[in-house]
């Protein structure tokens, strides 16, 4: 089946890495994977700016061979990248740029303390948000403008005793180094892509910039229906003032560390699009307005001449995989206590239906064992496993991109991704803003 040239192809920018011009929007890419912000941005280019990649950096802690970053430098060059841990880099040896872009890990963003006298912060270490931040005080003048980061969305709602905290920090330590923010959950498919994937997407503009005047300039309602680059980029139906709410962050990150939320803990402070200027944030749910096209999971399979017997399932082995997909009730026991109790699971669709955006890739995606999790479809009456083509295409990379390692090292990588299709879009609406 024929995919669109979106999907299947680089675009090829020609533009000297080493002599940005006034239409190069200079780009350091942190926690790189393999690239799916950096394809998203070259996608974006128009004929009078592009994005350039002038630095990145990707690394695994926990093994020894660095795939991701393997890969990454197989398609695009070892020049400017470091596989290497980032707390180690010096920001002095990450070049001056224009926007940063990354997706960082959801973790514990809490604060130790600060240093009172130069305004410093002491979070806690190995967080590769205070990685961010480092990079971004440390530049100082030269901190970029702007910023392009994406997390899971339960970022808003973490820790589970202190919901919004951690997303509190975030906001409140960007406010700090003048930066305003804006946020949205963006579930891909809602858009016409072809994964339900929900993931949280943050802008910050630095003061002073056209977008950080722009969010200054209009009322909360305007700005999440129309004039915000999210409202822009992805539409969504009116968003009335009843809907919004509004606060004000603590300027004292300890203080919020300790004390965010603690009222009423349950609550949700965040909520799916909001933006925060001024330590002041303003927050809504939305729904989408979509009127485009929408692509589906069965437009984006391979050839069946051209898959491996071993993605196809035998008869015995199906037993196994409508077993994990199936309801059940599952005595267990907890070791600690010994209390003995019921887990329940209810069933899943089986197999997952062609007509429809496919799940959300997981990064246990490879391999031939049953799961629950894993995608399984039929086609021609034989159930099969998605190859990895089929897993790239679904976060609309080109066919064959994480080609050299494994295939359930690639179903991994490809879990730990992200649908490029959202990237693509909100860049090229940051260029048309800029001119």
């Amino acid at each position: 089946m024929k995919i669109p040239n979106l999907f299947t192809h680089y675009l090829k920018d020609e533009i000297n890495m080493n002599k940005p011009t006034s239409h190069t929007i200079r780009t350091v890419e942190l926690f790189a994977g393999v690239g799916g912000f950096r394809l998203g941005l070259e996608r974006a280019a128009n004929a009078k700016k592009s994005y350039k990649v002038v630095w990145s950096n990707q690394w695994e802690p926990s093994t020894k061979i660095q795939h991701a970053s393997d890969v990454y430098c197989a398609r695009f060059g070892y020049e400017n990248h470091a596989n290497e841990d980032i707390s180690t880099v010096k920001v002095f040896d990450i070049p001056n740029h224009d926007l940063l872009v990354g997706g960082f890990p959801c973790q514990d963003y809490s604060v130790a303390s600060t240093l009172k006298n130069s305004h410093g912060i002491v979070g806690k270490k190995g967080v590769l948000w205070w990685e961010i931040y480092r990079i971004l005080e440390e530049k100082q003048e030269n901190a970029p403008k702007y910023l392009m980061l994406e997390n899971v969305d339960r970022l808003l709602k973490s820790p589970a005793s202190q919901r919004g905290r951690d997303f509190a920090i975030i906001l409140a330590s960007l406010n700090k180094l003048e930066y305003a923010v804006e946020w949205r959950v963006i579930n891909a498919s809602d858009y016409g892509m072809p994964q339900r994937r929900r993931r949280i997407f943050i802008m910050a503009y630095k003061k002073g910039t056209h977008l950080y005047k722009k969010i200054k300039k209009y009322t909360p309602v305007e700005l999440l229906n129309k004039e915000s680059l999210f409202a822009k980029t992805f539409p969504v139906q009116h968003i009335d003032e009843t809907q919004i709410l509004s606060a004000q962050l603590d300027d004292d990150l300890v203080h919020i560390t300790n004390h965010f939320n603690e009222e009423t803990p349950k609550q949700n402070s965040f909520l799916e699009s909001g933006y925060m200027i001024e330590s002041v944030y303003f927050t809504s749910t939305y729904k989408p307005k979509y009127q485009g096209l929408f692509n589906v999971l069965g437009d984006f399979l391979e050839n069946e001449s051209n898959i491996p017997k071993e993605f196809y399932i035998s008869e015995e082995e199906l037993e196994k995989w409508q077993y994990h997909k199936g309801s059940k009730s599952i005595e267990r026991v907890n070791k600690t206590t010994g209390h003995k109790y019921l887990y329940s699971e209810g069933s899943m669709g089986f197999p997952d239906a062609l007509d429809k955006p496919s799940r959300t890739i997981i990064t246990g995606e490879g391999g031939a064992s049953a799961s629950r999790f894993k995608h399984v479809i039929c086609v021609n009456g034989k159930y099969r496993r998605l190859t990895p083509v089929e897993l790239e295409r679904l976060n609309m990379f080109p066919d064959n991109h994480t080609a050299g390692v494994s295939d359930t090292k690639r179903a991994f990588l490809m879990g730990n991704a992200l649908v490029i299709g959202v990237v693509e879009k909100l860049a090229k609406n940051l260029l048309e803003v800029l001119g």
